[in-house]
């Protein structure tokens, strides 16, 4: 059985062998489907505020 992934900024599915394993220092470990995801995170956007993340369209009603 192969291990499928969420994208921990866009909720995005990810398909074996695809997107970025981050882990920081203090052993939290997070997936990101593309660099643009990454990028995102490291200037501290937050998901919920973001208009095109799956919490960005729960928060506006949308889904």
């Amino acid at each position: 059985m192969v291990d499928t992934y969420t994208c921990s900024y866009c909720g995005k599915q990810l398909e074996p062998g695809t997107g970025k394993l981050f882990v920081r220092k203090d052993g939290a470990v997070f997936y990101f489907c593309s660099s643009k995801c990454q990028s995102n995170y490291n200037l501290g956007r937050i998901p919920r505020r973001v208009a095109w993340t799956a919490a960005g369209r729960k928060a506006r009603g949308k889904e």
